[in-house]
């Protein structure tokens, strides 16, 4: 893909991947890699800015005798995930209209 996904979309679609459970910050990595050229080193600057903003918690459980952090969507989490997919109808609608040639001339 050579076009670049902004903070925001990325940012969403990591709360769009914890809005249906919760998950390590390992297999959040793989899910996203699976959809964008994202490396791990752009991933975690990204949890910890999701969990500083408050949009995220996490949870250690053990695993194999050690812990794993595992990262939970908050409630304002979860308004932030509307916020983004609100945002991203109305720049997918402009946007396709544009692209598409039917923009209205």
């Amino acid at each position: 893909m050579a076009i670049q996904a902004s903070t925001e979309i990325l940012e969403g679609s990591v709360l769009a991947i914890l809005s249906q459970e919760d998950y390590y910050g390992y297999t959040i990595t793989k899910q996203m890699q699976e959809n964008f050229p994202i490396s791990e080193s752009t991933m975690y600057p990204i949890l910890r800015r999701l969990k500083k903003d408050g949009w995220l918690t996490t949870y250690d459980q053990p695993y194999e005798g050690r812990n794993r952090r595992y990262y939970k969507i908050t409630d304002t989490g979860l308004t932030r995930l509307a916020e983004i997919r609100d945002d991203w109808k109305q720049l997918r609608t402009v946007t396709d209209k544009i692209l598409e040639g039917n923009d209205g001339e």
